[in-house]
């Protein structure tokens, strides 16, 4: 039978891949419409990638061994559904590529299904527990529940157990104990670890469970059960979570904006697969078609009902305590989060062409930010053109022994922007300042220099040498009464740019990019906004530097500190 696909617009609208539409619609499946509101790129693009469908059928397989344990549908096979398979099972399994012996092996090692409650996300991984446990191929196979404590370790592990328990078709080759799940035949085991010190004693884990990560306080558990499956050759690590409240900094945040990042293409990682279900801040939260978008369950026809959500909607229209719970559980909201300042995609339209060369002479404006001596500084120069808008350039640098860090908080990015000529690396433990003043220098000598803001707070050595090789240094604080005119222009800037017709010219500049998506803002009570660094999800460092840029460049017909230094704000 031929299949025939959607065309490429249906597709994206729904988040489909075509292989995993042409499996959906080969094995007899409706492509589902409700598509997540985060999905991570499949890894099409790995060397040597291919989509194995027989890879999808053992799964399903498996779970077609299994019985509902509760409820209505009690006894019955688990039949995954559409939604599940074209947004989770397909994506994750389908993706194989060859070893060095050519035996073909998964590529993805990280799952994230981040859903609200009640749409089977436990059901899901203890199905795939069973799975790695007994029939993904690998011999002596380790697969944990993973949980800070043994009481939320076994509510996890429990309803594993009884999953396998009660499959007529797992009797005789699976044993359900207590306390672990056993399989005679290959000398594989799913069972429960509560401590970074229990995966540290001999463990080699082939597969893990996390369930409810918003409850884990810290990663210890979780990176040692990630570094211990060095071993294994296809292992996969697995988080189903309903939202947080938008805690920042918590293991939660910190898998979740990973997630997101991929999603948005800031980040690439062939390895890490990922989802959310959930509902946006602009969404009328009682409406049905809101829940709907937010559970796919329910668009199936499953679970949550209709009526447990009118309930659920009910209570919270009645009792404003109640509905913070019903935001995050219901419709995966995270209540706390931050609005992007600068979406990505107001930034990305921006982009336009950027040319050093073409920069020549130009009249240059400066915004130099220093961090600690072992972190990351950043530098930016901002030109003004005759039509009221702005090309920017920026310098980036880090100290030798920072890189390894950089490189794991951005996926191994760090080492391409090194490759690329985006970042600069400094040898030593700590940074050379003697690289920034000479670029500096390079710099002066190539533009029209007028002036390089910088923050006395962090004042170093090096601001002191540059000021002796007369560079033009201006002091700018990086306060509210500084920094909110000029970020607020920057703002204006970049959403009333065009592609045709960008305002703020950066030239996508990938180190950037990736910290305007890192980018948190902070708000006084006067409504005045300022570049948050203490709350921001990574560095930040090029987004004050060129708000100092800027702000040089904007009253570049004034000389020394910002007119909203010397006669503060003004309300109009």
């Amino acid at each position: 039978m031929t299949v025939k696909l959607p065309g490429k617009r249906e597709l994206d609208r729904l988040k489909l891949s075509p292989e995993v539409a042409w499996y959906l619609l080969d094995r007899g499946y409706e492509l589902p419409n409700c598509p997540p509101l985060y999905k991570t790129p499949e890894p099409r693009d790995v060397p040597g990638a291919w989509f194995d469908p027989e890879r999808i059928d053992r799964v399903v397989d498996v779970f077609r061994r299994l019985r509902h344990t509760k409820g209505k549908w009690a006894g019955r096979p688990i039949t995954l559904r559409s939604w599940q398979i074209a947004y989770l099972i397909g994506p994750t399994y389908g993706w194989v590529k060859p070893t060095s012996d050519g035996r073909p092996v998964r590529i993805v090692q990280t799952q994230y299904l981040d859903i609200p409650r009640k749409n089977a996300k436990t059901t899901i991984g203890g199905g795939q527990c069973i799975y790695l446990t007994c029939a993904d191929g690998e011999q002596g196979a380790e697969v944990y529940a993973l949980a800070t404590r043994k009481d939320q370790a076994r509510l996890c592990f429990d309803p594993v157990r009884l999953l396998a328990a009660k499959a007529p078709d797992l009797k005789g080759h699976v044993k359900a104990l207590r306390d672990q799940i056993q399989h005679p035949r290959s000398g594989s085991f799913f069972s429960v670890m509560s401590s970074a010190a229990d995966a540290m004693h001999g463990t080699s884990p082939h597969g893990g469970f996390v369930d409810e990560l918003h409850l884990h306080k810290d990663r210890g558990l979780i990176e040692a059960v990630e570094t211990g499956t060095g071993a294994r050759e296809q292992p996969l690590v697995m988080y189903a979570t309903t939202a947080d409240a938008g805690t920042p900094f918590s293991p939660y945040a910190e898998v979740r904006e990973y997630c997101e990042k991929l999603a948005r293409s800031v980040l690439t990682d062939p390895t890490f697969y990922g989802v959310v279900f959930a509902a946006e801040k602009g969404d009328d939260p009682f409406d049905p078609a809101t829940w709907l978008k937010a559970n796919p369950g329910l668009a199936a026809g499953d679970s949550p009902t209709m009526e447990s959500m009118e309930k659920a909607a009910a209570k919270a229209r009645q009792n404003p305590i109640e509905l913070a719970s019903y935001l995050r559980l219901r419709l995966g909201i995270r209540t706390k989060q931050q609005t992007k300042y600068i979406p990505l995609e107001v930034w990305d339209r921006n982009a336009g062409m950027v040319d050093r060369a073409a920069l020549k002479g130009r009249e240059a404006y400066g915004g130099l930010d220093l961090a600690a001596t072992s972190d990351l500084s950043a530098l930016a120069w901002v030109f003004p053109d005759d039509a009221a808008g702005y090309d920017a350039l920026w310098r980036f640098w880090t100290p030798e022994a920072n890189l390894p860090r950089l490189n794991e908080r951005t996926a191994g990015a760090a080492e391409v922007w090194v490759r690329q000529g985006w970042l600069t690396v400094t040898p030593g433990e700590v940074m050379d300042y003697d690289y920034i003043r000479n670029d500096i220098a390079t710099d002066r000598e190539f533009f029209d220099v007028r002036a390089i803001a910088f923050d006395p707070w962090n004042s170093t050595q090096c601001i002191t040498d540059l000021m002796a090789d007369d560079a033009p240094m201006e002091e700018m604080r990086q306060g509210y009464r500084s920094m909110s005119p000029p970020l607020k222009e920057l703002g204006r800037l970049l959403r009333q740019g065009t592609e045709r017709k960008p305002l703020f010219r950066h030239g996508g500049n990938p180190v950037m990019r990736w910290m305007i998506d890192n980018l948190a803002v902070a708000t006084d009570a006067s409504e005045n906004v300022k570049p948050d660094k203490r709350n921001a999800a990574d560095k930040i460092d090029g987004v004050p530097a060129a708000v100092m840029g800027l702000d040089r460049a904007w009253n570049r017909e004034v000389s020394g500190p910002s007119v909203y230094e010397e006669r503060g704000l003004e309300v109009v």
